[in-house]
C-alpha cells in the first residue's frame, strides 16, 4: 500500500509516518520502480503497536524499547514489566501535579465570586501577587 493508504488505515497522518521512518521505529518500505514507498501489513501492524503506545502516552524511547523486547521472542518480558512499573509512576506522579493544580485554581476561582470590574477581579488581583497560591 502507498503512504496515503497507510496513513489512512492506521489514522495517521503521513508526516508522523515518515518521521518514525527516520528515527527508526519504523523500518523503511520498499520503493517500487516508480519510486513510491509501499508498505506491507507488518508497517501497518507496527504502526498501530506505535499508536497504540502513544495514546498510553509513552515516549519514543520507551516504545523503542518495546518494539526491541517484542521483536526478540525468545527473551522475556522483564524488561517490559519494568518499563512498565516506571510509567505507572510517572502517571501516578502527573496525577499529583494535576491535583495539586486543580486546587489551586479551584483557590483561585473563589477569589472572584461576583462580576466585578477588572481592577476590582479577585482573580487578577491574585494572579498579580508575587507568590504564588498554594
Amino acid at each position: 500500500m502507498k503512504i496515503g493508504e497507510l496513513a489512512g488505515r492506521t489514522q495517521c497522518p503521513v508526516e508522523t509516518i515518515r518521521y518514525y521512518e527516520r528515527i527508526g521505529l519504523l523500518a523503511p518500505p520498499q520503493r517500487g520502480a516508480n519510486n513510491y514507498r509501499s508498505y506491507g501489513e507488518r508497517h501497518a501492524e507496527r504502526l498501530q503497536f506505535i499508536r497504540h503506545c502513544r495514546a498510553l502516552d509513552m515516549g519514543l524511547e520507551e516504545i523503542r524499547l518495546l518494539l526491541d523486547a517484542r521483536d526478540q521472542p525468545d527473551g522475556d518480558c522483564t524488561d517490559v514489566n519494568a518499563l512498565l512499573d516506571r510509567h505507572i509512576e510517572q502517571v501516578a506522579g502527573k496525577i499529583a501535579e494535576l491535583t495539586a493544580l486543580e486546587r489551586q485554581l479551584k483557590q483561585l476561582r473563589r477569589c472572584c465570586v461576583a462580576t466585578q470590574a477588572p481592577q476590582a477581579c479577585g482573580i487578577l488581583h491574585a494572579l498579580s501577587e508575587h507568590e504564588p497560591m498554594q
